[in-house]
C-alpha cells in the first residue's frame, strides 16, 4: 500500500502513524534506534505490505498491468489504492480528509527530531503539493507518477497506467473495496497484538 492508507490503517497514534509512513526507509533491526510507539509503525507496515504481495485481490489487479509495466505494476497499484481511499475518504472515516492530512502533516513537523533522513528530505515536496489530499484527483495522479518516474534509471512509463485506471476503472475500485475491508481488519488486529 501507499502513504495513504499506511497512515490510515495506524489508528490514532501519531508516532505508530510516523513510524508506519517511514516504514520503506528503515532497514532491517534499524528500527530498534527509534521510539517504540515509531517501533510498532514500522512492524504494522511491515505487516501491511506481506498481507498486500500476497493478497490474491491485490495480486488480481497487478496482473492486469503486468504485461506493460513489469516490476512496476505493483507500485502502480499501490497508487491507485491511494486514489481510491483518498476518493471515497467518507467510506472509511469520520474525519474530512483535508483535516486527516494536515494533522498528519503537523504531526511530522511537531516529531521531526525523530525522522530519518529520507522522511526529512519529503516532507517540503509532500506537503507543498498536499500528496495525500489530492491522490482523489486523477490528473494529479498521472503527475506524481510521471514525477516518480524520473527516480528510476530505467523508465517505468508509469503515468501512462493512468489510460489502464480510465479503462478498468470499475474493475480496479471494487478490486479496491474488497481488498481493503480485509486488509483494515488485518491492521486492526495486528495493532492489538503489537500495542498490548
Amino acid at each position: 500500500m501507499n502513504f495513504l492508507a499506511h497512515i490510515y490503517l495506524s489508528g490514532d497514534n501519531p508516532r505508530i502513524q510516523i513510524g508506519n509512513f517511514m516504514g520503506d526507509g528503515i532497514r532491517g533491526k534499524d528500527y530498534k534506534h527509534y521510539h517504540p510507539d515509531i517501533q510498532i509503525g514500522v512492524l504494522l507496515h511491515r505487516s501491511i505490505d506481506s498481507f498486500t504481495d500476497f493478497h490474491p485481490v491485490f495480486r488480481q489487479s497487478k496482473h492486469r498491468l503486468t504485461s506493460k509495466f513489469n516490476h512496476f505494476s505493483g507500485i502502480i497499484i499501490d497508487m491507485f489504492y491511494d486514489h481510491f481511499l483518498a476518493k471515497n475518504w467518507s467510506m472509511y472515516s469520520d474525519i474530512p480528509l483535508a483535516t486527516f492530512t494536515h494533522q498528519f502533516y503537523e504531526n511530522l513537523h511537531v516529531h521531526y527530531d525523530e525522522l530519518n533522513d529520507k522522511t526529512k528530505r519529503l516532507i517540503p515536496y509532500m506537503t507543498e503539493n498536499d500528496w495525500l489530499y489530492n491522490y482523489q484527483y486523477i490528473d494529479y495522479l498521472e503527475k506524481i507518477l510521471h514525477q516518480m518516474d524520473k527516480r528510476f534509471s530505467v523508465p517505468s512509463n508509469m503515468d501512462l497506467s493512468i489510460e489502464d485506471l480510465q479503462k478498468h476503472y470499475a474493475e480496479f475500485e471494487e478490486e479496491f473495496t474488497i481488498f481493503f475491508a480485509e486488509l483494515s481488519q488485518f491492521a486492526k488486529e495486528k495493532l492489538a497484538i503489537f500495542t498490548f
